[in-house]
């Protein structure tokens, strides 16, 4: 089921032709992955790789690409490499399926 979205939140700005800024806050090393909701005007991804040699940011990048059905190299980390606040920066030909990562019911 997809949802029909009409406005993006605000952790997704547009920044140029065919490009967003995405706002981050990253959960490490955590049981399951998943979308958790919104903490600090950014989207709360838990992501089970631990913070250690720049495996949760690999992880964070194919994640965030699965979930707008993207593929890895349209994700990149604009800021934060070593923070749990994160920009990344979207790139795409295509409207990303932005749905995939909005929170539902929380």
């Amino acid at each position: 089921m997809s949802i029909v979205i009409t406005e993006l939140p605000s952790y997704i700005r547009p920044c140029g032709s065919r490009s967003w800024k995405l706002s981050v806050w990253v959960q490490p090393g955590a049981r399951t992955e998943g979308v958790t909701g919104e903490y600090q005007g950014s989207v709360r991804v838990r992501i089970n790789a631990p913070a250690v040699d720049n495996k949760a940011n690999k992880a964070l990048a194919r994640f965030v690409a699965a979930r707008l059905g993207l593929k890895n190299r349209n994700i990149s980390i604009a800021s934060g490499q070593t923070n749990r606040k994160k920009v990344l920066l979207v790139e795409s030909d295509v409207e990303p399926h932005w749905d995939g990562i909005i929170p539902t019911g929380v």
